[in-house]
C-alpha cells in the first residue's frame, strides 16, 4: 500500500488543538472532521469544504465547552451522524442527502458516564463504549439503548470488522474483548480475547488478524482466538514515540498506525500469511496522529493531527491506465477502483470473499467490467453500478461473454451457458447448449410487471439445432420444450416470457405459447421480425408485406402494409451481425435485436422508431426512408391489458374503427374482465362486439349486483345470484347449481336447467333434494321431446325407463333403424318377435346398412341372407368368418373381392394379403407395385415363373435406381434379362466404370468400346460433351476425348484432359493452340494459352505484328523483366515515330530511358528525333555516344567530329593519343582543347623515353612546361646531376628537398647514420660546397652523443659566418641557438647569438636558462630597450612557480591573476580590495562569473551585496544571470526565502541607482533592470506577506501580478505559483484557469514548442504570450500530477466558469492596461495590482500604492512586528524617496 499526499483540508494551528475525531460516510460522498471546539466540518470526497455545524452539551447549564466529542460515524445510508460526548450523551443528527439540508436532532441517549468510542456498524444499531467500562448498543428505530457487555476497566477503543458484524472493544487495562451480532459461520469465539501489554488505544481488525498498539511502542499481531501472530517492536527506536490510533483498510488487507510524525502502514502477505511493513511515511512537523478515517472504498486516508491539522493521503498498492479511457487504481489486493476519465464517474469493485483480484477487463463497448480472482469471477454493469460476484473455477481464459442484454452476462465455456444478473451475487442458471449466438437465446428479467408476479426470469435456447428449451430461471426447471422439423436460426420471448417466436431456415415464423403448449405457424417468407417494445405488439416483414399483430393472441389477425421492394436492395447485415433499432418513447428498456438473416433477394431494411406518442416502422426502399406509422392506440391496448388497466383499455378502443384486430382486442378485454369481475366494462365489450344476447344478460346481473351493493353495501358481486350467474355465462353450470344448492335456492336451480332446455340435470337436481314435483317434471319432458319432435331422445327416456317396444317404436319414426337393432339384439325376449325383426331388417336394408342387418340376420340364424348382406355392405370380414363355417367354398372368392374392394378404396399395401389367400398373384403383384411395397413385390416375384419376373423385375429395377439404389437395381436388371437397362442406368447415373464393368462381363471388350465410342458420339451430337468424356476415358481413349473437344472449338476442357493424361505435351500444346487462335484473330485467347506456355515474348510479338501495341506493353509489364516494358514501350514509340512518339514516352514516363535505349541500341537516328524534339539537353549526350560508336567502328575521323559535335574535343584528343595519332591529336588539341596540348607532349615524351631518349623526352617535357616530370624520369633513371640541373634552372624550390633526397640516397648506398652525414658533410666542405656542408652539419642528430651533436653545429654557424651570406649566417645561427638550448648548452647559445648581435634571442637563452642577472646586464649594456622584457618575463617566472609573495611586491595586478588562476579568491579579493575600485569591481565580476558557472548564484549575489553594484556594462549579463537564476531555483516561494529575495532587490536598486548617474542612463539595458528590481520587489515582499498570515491575499496578489512579466521569468514556475496562490486564498476560478495553462505549457515544454498554446482565456490582459519556452520543468513531477489531477477533478465537477475575474473597467483585475481605452494604470507596491482608486502617492514619480492595502500592510506589520515587513518598508522609502505621511516607526 502506498501512501501519496494529496492536499491539506484543514491547516495546524500554532498550538495544541486536537482533532478528536474523524469519519467517512458509507456512500463515499461526505467527510466529516470533529475538531476540539466542537464544530463537525462536513467536506465533500474531493476535499472541499461544503458545510459545517456545532454540536451542542447535554445540559446548557454547564456550557458550551463542558465536554468533549469522543465519537462520531455516519449511518449505513449516510443521511445522518451519531455523536458521542464526554458529557453522558449521544445525539443522533439528520443531515440529508443534499449539501444545503437542514441539521436536525433525530435521536439521543443519555448515559451514565462519559462516551470514549462510538461506531455505527449496520441500520438503527450504534455501538459504543463508555469510561466506566461497558459497552452499549443504541437503537436508533426505538430510540432505547441496552449494555451488550460490561468489564470494570475503561474503554479506550472500539472498532469493527470489514463486514460490521462484529466489534472488538479496547480497555485500559490491556483487556480485548470480541462480540459478534453474527459470526457469519466463522465459529470463532466471543468474549475476552486476549490480555494486551498495554491500553490498545490503536485497535484494528483486519481480515485475517487483529493488530493493537499503545504506549510501549510495539504493535501485536493477534490470530483470530488471540494467540500472538507477529511483534513489531520499536521499543528501541529514539525517534519512535507511542501509537495513538490505528485504522484498517475497507478490504481488511492493510493497517495503518499512527504516532509522532509518522504513519506505518503493515500489508497482508497471502502467499506467507504474515504482515508485511511497507517503508514508514514520515512527515515532519506533522506532531502526533489523534485520528485516522479511510474512505469506505479505500482510495484515500485522512489524518488527523494534535494541532488540529488534516492531511489526505491517496492510497494504492498501483495504478494503470486501460485503453486511455479508464483509470484502475488497486486499493488492496481484493479491491480496485474504475475511474472512467472522460465522465469521472467510479465504480468499486471488490471480492467479498478476500480474494486477489488478478486482471480487469473492461468489455461490451467499454459498459462492463470482468474481473478474475483464483476462485471467483466479478462481473458489473458501469451504468447501473450493478456488481455481481460468482463463484467460479478458472479455465483457462476460455470464457466467452456476451453483453447483448443489460440485465444479465451470458457466459460460454466448454459447451455451457451460465447466466448472471449484474447485482447477484448467485448464477442466475445454467444450462448445456452448443448454440452460442445471441439471436439463438433469449433472456427475459423482469422487463414489464405482470399482475400477481413479482420475478419473472425465463430463459429459451437451443438444446439442439431443431430443439428449443424454455426455462424458468426462479424455479429452475423446465417450463417447455418445441420440437420443430426445421432448423431454427433465430427465437426470442416476449418481454413478459409467456410467447415465444422462432424462425427457421425455411423463413418461416412461428409463435409458441408457453402455458398452453401450442405453436403456431404465423407467416411465410420472413425476412424481418421484432417485438415492439413496451408491448406484445409484432411487426414483420414477408416479402413486399410488412404485418402488424396487434394482438398476438389472435395471431390470425394481420394488418399488412404493402411496401416497394427493389431488386437490389441486399441483406440488411452480414449473417454474424443484428441490426441496432433505435427505439424511443416511453419504453426504452431494449434498444437492440437479434434480427433474422436470410438469403432473400427481396429485402427491405427496416427499423422500429418510438417516440413522441407513437410508433413508427422505418423502411428503406431503395435509396429512401419510408415510415409506415403504427396505431399506437392498440399498442397502448397490450400494455394497457397488461398492466390490468381495464378502464384505460376500455378506453382506447372506444376511439377506434371495428376491425379484425379491433374485433379480437374485445373479446380479450371481454374475456379479462370477466375473470377480475369488471361486469360494467364487460358489458359495454359484449355490446361492441355485437353479442346482444350476453350484453343483455350482463345488464341484467349488473343491475341484480348494483341493487344488492345498494341495500347491503359491499361489493354486489360477491351476492350469490351474480356469481352463479357469471358462472352460467361461463357455461358452467355445475357450478352455477352448486352455488345455488349452497344458498338451498333449489327451485332458482331447476329454473336455471328449465329455462336451458336442460331437463336432464334439472330432474337429477329434484331427485337428489326429493322435490314434490318430480314426476311431473318427467311427464313434462316427455311431453316437450315429443312435441319439438325429439322422438330419439324420447326413445332414449322410454329405453330408459325399460318400455323397449315404445321405445323401438320411436327409433323407427325417428329413421333411426340402428337404434332399434341394437337394441333388439340387446334383449333376447324382443328377437322372438319376427315380425318385429323383419320390420327392423327391411329398414335397415331400406337404409342401406346392411352390416346391421347382416348381424341381425346371424343372430336369427339366416347365413345365406346374413353373407349377402354382409357382402352389400363390405362388411367382408364377418362375411369371411361366416363363409369359414357355413359355406367354405365361398372364402376364397370373397378374399379375392375383399381385395379388389381395398383396391378401390386405395388400400393397395392392405389387399396384398388377400390376393395372395385368393391366390391372385399378378393381382397381389400389381397391388404390391401400386402401395410402394417394393421388397413385398418382390418376395413375391422370387416365386412366380421367368415370363412373369420378366415383366416386373425392370419396374422394380426403375424404383431403385430412383433412389440410386444402384446394385439392387442391377441384380433384378439381371434378374429380369434387361443387362442393357443396367448399364443405361449406371451410364445416365454417370457411374462409368459401374456400367464399364458390367458390359465387360457380358460383351466382348471391342463390342464394349464400340458401344461406348457409338454412345459417346451420340452424346457429342447432342451437346453433353462431359458425359461423351466420361465414356472415352472409360474406354481408356483420351485422345477421341481431346480430339472431341479440339473439333469443337472447346479449348479449356481440352487443355485439362492433355494436363491429366498428357502432361509432358501440356507446354507444347499450349503454344500450338496459341498459334492457332492468333491465326483466328482470338487474341486474347491466344495471350492466355501463350502465358500458359510461359511463352510471353510470343504474345507481345503477336499484339506487336496485329499493331496492338497497348496491349503488347500490359503483357510485358505483367509477365516480363523490368526492362522488358520499355523495350515494347520503345518500340511502339519507334513505330509511332515523330511527335506522337514523345506523347506516348512522356505518358508513359520513359522518355529519357527510350533516347537512353535508342542510342545504346544504336538507333542513333531515332534517338536524334527524340531529343530534338523533347529533350534537347540530351543531344550532346547522343552525339558523344555515336562518337563512342563510331570510334569502336574505327572511323576516327567522324568519331573527332561527333566528339566535338558532343563538346568532348578532349576524348577526340584521347582517341587519336590512344592510337599514337600524334599530329592529329595535336591538331586537335590546338583546334579546341588546348588545355590537353600539353597531354600530348607528356605522351610523345613517355613514348621517348621507353625509346631511351632522354634528350627528346626532355625537350617535350619542357615544351609541355611539365619540368617536374622531367625531374622525376631523371631520378628513377639515377641520373641525378641532370635531375639537379633541371632542379635549378626549372624547379628551385624543390632543390633542397631534393638535395635531401640525393643525400638519403647517398646515405643509403654509402656511410650509415650520423657517421655517414658528418662525413659527407666533411666531403662538401673540401669541395667548397659550404652550404652543403653546413645543411649536412645541421643535420646530425644523436641523442646519445650530444658533443658530437654540439662540435657539428658549432661547426656549421662557424662555417656560415665564414663563407657564407650575412643572411644565410643569420639563418644558420637562428637554427643552431634553439638546438643548443635544447640540449642545455645555454651560454653557448647566447653567446653564438651575441657574434651576430642577436641581442634579444642572447637574452632570451639566459632567460630560458634562468640566468636572469645575464639576461639583465646584457640587456641593460647592449640595449636597454629589453629591460623591461627581461622584469616582464621574471614576473612570469614568478607565476609560473607560485611564488606569489615575491611577485606581489614586482606586480600586484599578476598577482591577483595568479591567485585567480590559482582559485585563491578569499586572497585575490582581500588584496583587490586593498586597490582601487575599479580593480576590485574587475576581480568581483571575475569572482561572481566563477561562482555562475559553478552553479553558485547565491554567493555571487553575498558578493554584490558586500562590494556594491557598478553600472559596467561588462557586468550586465553577470545581473542578469543572477538575476535569471534567482528566479528560476526552486524552494524560493516561501517567507524564509526573503533575505534571498531582499539581497536580490537591493543590488538592483543599487545598480539602478548606479546607471542613473553613467552614461548607460535611460538606456534599454536601465529600463530592463528597472523591470528586474520592480519583479525583485514582487518577490520580496511576496515572501514577507508569507510569513503573516492576514497577508495571504497580498501574497496572492503578488504571484499574479508577476505574470505580465514572464517574458523575464521561467514562465511554467510563474503560472504554478500564481495557480497554488490562488487556489489557497480560495480564487478557484483564477487558480483553475493558471494552473491549466500550466499543464499546458508543461506539455509544450516535453514538446520543445509553443505555437499549440491556446491564449483565449488571456486576450485583453498584459499577460505575455510570446514568452520564452524553459529548456526543463521548473516543477517537480509529483506537484504536476497534483495539478493535473486537480484540473481533471474540477474540470469534471464542471462548476466553475473558466473565466479571469473583472474590475468596473470591464478588464481582468490584474491588468494594468485598460482593454477598452487603452489606459495603463500604475502597479500597486503592495500587490502590483492596477491603482484604480484610493491612491498613495510617493515622491518619486510613477510610484504608489492603494490605500486599502498600503493600510493593510502596516497593520499587519504593527500587529505581528514581523521584521521582514519592516525591512520591506524601510525599502519602499529608499525606493520611493521616503514614505507617505503616515508615520511609522522602524524599532
Amino acid at each position: 500500500m502506498r501512501l501519496k499526499h494529496l492536499r491539506t483540508l484543514l491547516s495546524p494551528q500554532d498550538g495544541a488543538a486536537k482533532v478528536t475525531c474523524m469519519a467517512w460516510s458509507q456512500n463515499n460522498a461526505k467527510f466529516a472532521v470533529c475538531t476540539v471546539d466542537r464544530v463537525v466540518l462536513l467536506y465533500d470526497e474531493h476535499g472541499e469544504r461544503r458545510d459545517k455545524f456545532s454540536t451542542k452539551p447535554a445540559d446548557m447549564k454547564y456550557g458550551r465547552k463542558s465536554y468533549m466529542v469522543k465519537g462520531m460515524a455516519f449511518s449505513p445510508d449516510s443521511t445522518k451522524i451519531a455523536i458521542g460526548q464526554t458529557d453522558n450523551i449521544i445525539y443522533v443528527y439528520k443531515i440529508g442527502e443534499d449539501w444545503g439540508d437542514k441539521k436536525v436532532i433525530c435521536n439521543k441517549f443519555i448515559q451514565t458516564s462519559a462516551v470514549t468510542c462510538l461506531q455505527w456498524p449496520s441500520e438503527y444499531i450504534i455501538v459504543f463504549g463508555l469510561a466506566e467500562g461497558k459497552v452499549r448498543l443504541a437503537n436508533t428505530k426505538t430510540n432505547k439503548s441496552s449494555t451488550i457487555y460490561g468489564t470494570e476497566s475503561y474503554v479506550v477503543s472500539l472498532t469493527t470488522n470489514c463486514s460490521g458484524k462484529g466489534i472488538l472493544s479496547g480497555h485500559a487495562d490491556g483487556t480485548i474483548v470480541r462480540y459478534f451480532f453474527d459470526d457469519e459461520g466463522s465459529g470463532e469465539s466471543q468474549g475476552k480475547l486476549v490480555n494486551h501489554p498495554c491500553p490498545p488505544y490503536a485497535l484494528a481488525w483486519a481480515t485475517n488478524s487483529i493488530m493493537a498498539a499503545g504506549c510501549d511502542r510495539r504493535i501485536i499481531a493477534y490470530g483470530k482466538e488471540g494467540h500472538v501472530l507477529q511483534t513489531f517492536d520499536y521499543s528501541r527506536d529514539p525517534q519512535e514515540r507511542e501509537f495513538t490510533t490505528a485504522v484498517a483498510s475497507p478490504g481488511g488487507q492493510s493497517v495503518v498506525l499512527g504516532s509522532y510524525d509518522r504513519l506505518r502502514v503493515f500489508n497482508w502477505s497471502p502467499q506467507r500469511s504474515i504482515w508485511e511493513e511497507a517503508k514508514p511515511k514520515e512527515i515532519a512537523n506533522l506532531y502526533t496522529i489523534t485520528a485516522l478515517a479511510w474512505k469506505r472504498d479505500g482510495s484515500r486516508l485522512c489524518v488527523g493531527t494534535l494541532c488540529g491539522g488534516v492531511e489526505q493521503f491517496d492510497c494504492y498498492l498501483r495504478r494503470s491506465i486501460y485503453k486511455k479511457k479508464f483509470e484502475l487504481t488497486y486499493v488492496g489486493p481484493s479491491q480496485v477502483i474504475v475511474k472512467n476519465l472522460s465522465s469521472g464517474t467510479r465504480v468499486v469493485l471488490k471480492s467479498h470473499y478476500g480474494y486477489e483480484v488478478e486482471e480487469v477487463k473492461i468489455l461490451g463497448k467499454e459498459r462492463y467490467l470482468v474481473a478474475h480472482t483464483s476462485d471467483t469471477l466479478l462481473l458489473g454493469d458501469l451504468n447501473t453500478n450493478r456488481l455481481s460476484e460468482i463463484a467460479w473455477q478458472g479455465s483457462g481464459g476460455n470464457e466467452k461473454y456476451f453483453f447483448e442484454n443489460e440485465s444479465v452476462c451470458m457466459i460460454f465455456n466448454a459447451g455451457e451457458l451460465t447466466l448472471v444478473e449484474y447485482g447477484n451475487n448467485d448464477t442466475l442458471g445454467s444450462v448445456r447448449t452448443e448454440f452460442m449466438n445471441p439471436r439463438l437465446i433469449s433472456v427475459r428479467i423482469n422487463e414489464r410487471c405482470q399482475r400477481g408476479t413479482e420475478d419473472n426470469k425465463k430463459l429459451a435456447y437451443l438444446v439442439d439445432i431443431k430443439t428449443i428449451a424454455i426455462v424458468d430461471l426462479i424455479g429452475g426447471y423446465n417450463i417447455g420444450t418445441v420440437s420443430h422439423e426445421s432448423h431454427v436460426d433465430w427465437l426470442e420471448l416476449n418481454e413478459t416470457g409467456h410467447k415465444l417466436l422462432f424462425k427457421d431456415r425455411k423463413l418461416r415464423l412461428h409463435l409458441y405459447d408457453i402455458e398452453s403448449c401450442s405453436k403456431t405457424m404465423i407467416l411465410n417468407f420472413c425476412s424481418y421480425v421484432q417485438w415492439v417494445p413496451g408491448s406484445d405488439v409484432l411487426v414483420a416483414q414477408n416479402r413486399n408485406s410488412l404485418c402488424v399483430w396487434y394482438n398476438i393472441e389472435a395471431p390470425e389477425r394481420v394488418t399488412m402494409f404493402t411496401i416497394r421492394v427493389t431488386d437490389q436492395i441486399s441483406p440488411i447485415l452480414p449473417h454474424h451481425t443484428y441490426p441496432v433499432v433505435g427505439i424511443s418513447g416511453r419504453s426504452q428498456r431494449k434498444q437492440e435485436r437479434q434480427a433474422p438473416v436470410l438469403g432473400w433477394d427481396d429485402w427491405c431494411h427496416i427499423g422500429l422508431a418510438r417516440g413522441g406518442g407513437k410508433t413508427e416502422v422505418m423502411v428503406m426502399e431503395g435509396v429512401t426512408t419510408v415510415a409506415y406509422t403504427l396505431d399506437e392506440g392498440l399498442i397502448e391496448f397490450g400494455t394497457a391489458i397488461d398492466d390490468g388497466s381495464y378502464t384505460r383499455a376500455m378506453a382506447f378502443l372506444e376511439t377506434l374503427e371495428m376491425t379484425p384486430e379491433t374485433e379480437a382486442m374485445w373479446k380479450t378485454l371481454s374475456k379479462l374482465v370477466l375473470e377480475a369481475r369488471q361486469l360494467h366494462i364487460a358489458e359495454r365489450c359484449f355490446c361492441a362486439l355485437g353479442q346482444v344476447a350476453k350484453a343483455r344478460f350482463l345488464h341484467e346481473t349488473n343491475e341484480i349486483a348494483d341493487q344488492v351493493s345498494r341495500e347491503y353495501g359491499g361489493e354486489g358481486t360477491d351476492f350469490y345470484q351474480v356469481r352463479a350467474r357469471l358462472a352460467m355465462l361461463e357455461k358452467n353450470y355445475k357450478l352455477a347449481e352448486m352455488i345455488f344448492l349452497e344458498q338451498n335456492a333449489v327451485e332458482e336451480a331447476m329454473g336455471m336447467y328449465q329455462e336451458l332446455h336442460r331437463w336432464d340435470e334439472c330432474i337429477v337436481v329434484a331427485e337428489a333434494k326429493g322435490h314434490p314435483a318430480l314426476e311431473n317434471l318427467r311427464r313434462s319432458y316427455y311431453q316437450w321431446l315429443m312435441d319439438t319432435q325429439q322422438e330419439e331422445r324420447a326413445g332414449e327416456l322410454q329405453e330408459s325407463q325399460g318400455d323397449g317396444l315404445a321405445a323401438i317404436s320411436l327409433y323407427l319414426k325417428a329413421g333411426l333403424p340402428a337404434k332399434a337393432a341394437r337394441l333388439v339384439l340387446s334383449r333376447e325376449e324382443l328377437l322372438a318377435n319376427t315380425e318385429l325383426v323383419e320390420h327392423i331388417t327391411a329398414a335397415l336394408i331400406k337404409g342401406e346398412l346392411y352390416e346391421r342387418a347382416g348381424d341381425l340376420f346371424e343372430k336369427i340364424h339366416n347365413p345365406q341372407q346374413a353373407l349377402e348382406c354382409y357382402r352389400k355392405g363390405n362388411a367382408f370380414m364377418k362375411a369371411v368368418e361366416l363363409a369359414r363355417l357355413a359355406f367354405p367354398v365361398e372364402v376364397v372368392k370373397l378374399e379375392e373381392a375383399w381385395g379388389d374392394h381395398l383396391v378401390q378404396q386405395k388400400q393397395l399395401d392392405a389387399a396384398i394379403n388377400h390376393y395372395i389367400e385368393a391366390r391372385c398373384s399378378i393381382k397381389a403383384i400389381e397391388a404390391a407395385l401400386g402401395a410402394r411395397q417394393w421388397k413385398k413385390a418382390i418376395y413375391i416375384l422370387d416365386l412366380q415363373d421367368r415370363n412373369t419376373g420378366s415383366k416386373y423385375y425392370p419396374l422394380v429395377a426403375q424404383h431403385y435406381a430412383s433412389l440410386q439404389e444402384y446394385e439392387i437395381a442391377e441384380e433384378l436388371y439381371t434378374k429380369g434379362d434387361r443387362t442393357k437397362d443396367a448399364i443405361d442406368m449406371y451410364t445416365q447415373a454417370g457411374r462409368w466404370e459401374q456400367a464399364h464393368k458390367l458390359a465387360m462381363k457380358c460383351m466382348r471388350p471391342e463390342d464394349v468400346s464400340l458401344l461406348y465410342i457409338t454412345q459417346a458420339q451420340e452424346m457429342e451430337k447432342q451437346g453433353k460433351y462431359r458425359e461423351a468424356e466420361r465414356l472415352y476415358v472409360t474406354v481408356e481413349e483420351p485422345d477421341l476425348a481431346i480430339t472431341m473437344y479440339k473439333k469443337h472449338k472447346l479449348y479449356d476442357d481440352m487443355i485439362r484432359l492433355v494436363g491429366k493424361h498428357h502432361p509432358d505435351l501440356l507446354s507444347d500444346t499450349h503454344l500450338h493452340l496459341g498459334k492457332e487462335l492468333k491465326a483466328e484473330g482470338r487474341l486474347q485467347e491466344a495471350e492466355y494459352h501463350y502465358l500458359e506456355a510461359q511463352e510471353w515474348k510470343a504474345t507481345v510479338n503477336m499484339y506487336q505484328d496485329s499493331g496492338l501495341w497497348e496491349e503488347a506493353y500490359r503483357v510485358a509489364r505483367t509477365q516480363g523483366g523490368a526492362n522488358a516494358h520499355k523495350h515494347v514501350a520503345y518500340l511502339w514509340a519507334k513505330s509511332l515515330g515523330g511527335e506522337a512518339a514523345v506523347r506516348l514516352l512522356t505518358k508513359l514516363g520513359l522518355l529519357e530511358a527510350s533516347v537512353d535505349h535508342a542510342a545504346d541500341k544504336c538507333s542513333f537516328e531515332f534517338a536524334f528525333e527524340l531529343s530534338r524534339l523533347a529533350l534537347k539537353h540530351k543531344t550532346p549526350e547522343i552525339h558523344l555516344k555515336y562518337a563512342l560508336y563510331l570510334e569502336d567502328e574505327g572511323k576516327f575521323e567522324e568519331a573527332e567530329a561527333e566528339f566535338i559535335r558532343a563538346g568532348k574535343p578532349k576524348e577526340a584528343v584521347l582517341m587519336f593519343v590512344h592510337n599514337q595519332n600524334w599530329e592529329a591529336a595535336q591538331r586537335v588539341a590546338e583546334a579546341h582543347d588546348p588545355d590537353s596540348v600539353a597531354e600530348v607532349l607528356v605522351g610523345q615524351a613517355r613514348r621517348a623515353l621507353e625509346e631511351k631518349d632522354f634528350q627528346k623526352a626532355e625537350g617535350l617535357l619542357l615544351r609541355a612546361q611539365r619540368p617536374g616530370l622531367a625531374l622525376s624520369y631523371y631520378k628513377e633513371a639515377g641520373l641525378w646531376s641532370d635531375a639537379l640541373r633541371i632542379c635549378k634552372d626549372y624547379v628551385p624550390g624543390q632543390l633542397e628537398a631534393l638535395q635531401e633526397e640525393y643525400e638519403r640516397e647517398a646515405t643509403k648506398k654509402g656511410a650509415r647514420g650520423v657517421e655517414g652525414l658528418v662525413e659527407q658533410a666533411r666531403h662538401w666542405e673540401q669541395a667548397g660546397e659550404y652550404s652543403h656542408a653546413v645543411d649536412c652539419y645541421l643535420k646530425v642528430r644523436d641523442s646519445g652523443n650530444s658533443g658530437l651533436m654540439e662540435k657539428c653545429w658549432m661547426k656549421a654557424a662557424e662555417l656560415s659566418i665564414k663563407f657564407l651570406p650575412p643572411q644565410r649566417n643569420i639563418e644558420v645561427v637562428l637554427a643552431v641557438g634553439p638546438q643548443l638550448i635544447g640540449i642545455g648548452k645555454h651560454n653557448a647559445a647566447a653567446e653564438l647569438y651575441l657574434n651576430l648581435d642577436l641581442v634579444k634571442e642572447a637574452i632570451d637563452a639566459f632567460i630560458e636558462g634562468e640566468e636572469w642577472n645575464k639576461a639583465k646586464r646584457v640587456a641593460k649594456e647592449l640595449d636597454p630597450r629589453y629591460e623591461d622584457y627581461v622584469d616582464q618575463c621574471y614576473k612570469e617566472f614568478l607565476k609560473n612557480q607560485g611564488k606569489v609573495d615575491l611577485l606581489v611586491d614586482v606586480d600586484v595586478v599578476a598577482a591577483l591573476d595568479l591567485y585567480v588562476e590559482q582559485g585563491q579568491w578569499d586572497k585575490c579579493i582581500e588584496t583587490a580590495t586593498k586597490q582601487n575600485y575599479k580593480i576590485l569591481h574587475k576581480y568581483v565580476a571575475l569572482y561572481a562569473t566563477h561562482l555562475i558557472r559553478e552553479g553558485s548564484s547565491a554567493q555571487a549575489l553575498a558578493l554584490y551585496v558586500q562590494h556594491g553594484a557598478p553600472a559596467n556594462p561588462q557586468n550586465f549579463g553577470i545581473y542578469k544571470r543572477i538575476f535569471t537564476d534567482m528566479v528560476s531555483s526552486p524552494g524560493t516561494n516561501c517567507a524564509e526565502a526573503y533575505h534571498s529575495w531582499a539581497d536580490l532587490r537591493d543590488v538592483l536598486f543599487n545598480l539602478c541607482e548606479n546607471l542613473v548617474k553613467s552614461s548607460e542612463a535611460n538606456s534599454p539595458a536601465h529600463e530592463e533592470f528597472k523591470t528586474m528590481l520592480l519583479i525583485a520587489h514582487y518577490y520580496a515582499t511576496r515572501s514577507a506577506a508569507q510569513s503573516v498570515k492576514q497577508l495571504e491575499t497580498v501574497a496572492a496578489r503578488l504571484s499574479v501580478s508577476l505574470l505580465r512579466h514572464t517574458q523575464l521569468l521561467p514562465v511554467d514556475k510563474a503560472f504554478y505559483e500564481a495557480g497554488i496562490a490562488a487556489k489557497a486564498v480560495g480564487w478557484e476560478n483564477m487558480a483553475f484557469i493558471f494552473l491549466n495553462r500550466f499543464l499546458d505549457l508543461t506539455d509544450a515544454i516535453e514538446e520543445g514548442i509553443l505555437d499549440g498554446l491556446d491564449h483565449s482565456d488571456f486576450q485583453d490582459t498584459d499577460i505575455p504570450f510570446e514568452v520564452p519556452l524553459p529548456a526543463k520543468h521548473h516543477v517537480p513531477e509529483a506537484e504536476r500530477e497534483e495539478v493535473r489531477d486537480w484540473v481533471l477533478t474540477v474540470s469534471m465537477d464542471q462548476r466553475l466558469q473558466q473565466v479571469l475575474p473583472r474590475d468596473e473597467r470591464g478588464t481582468y483585475e490584474a491588468s494594468l492596461v485598460a482593454a477598452s481605452t487603452g489606459i495603463r494604470a500604475l502597479p500597486c507596491l503592495i500587490t502590483g495590482y492596477p491603482i484604480l482608486r484610493n491612491k498613495i502617492e510617493f515622491k518619486r514619480p510613477g510610484k504608489a500604492a492603494n490605500k486599502d492595502n498600503w493600510n493593510k500592510f502596516l497593520m499587519a506589520i504593527k500587529t505581528s512586528h514581523s521584521p521582514v515587513c519592516q525591512d520591506v518598508l524601510k525599502f519602499i522609502s529608499q525606493w520611493c524617496g521616503g514614505l507617505p505621511s503616515t508615520s511609522f516607526s522602524f524599532q
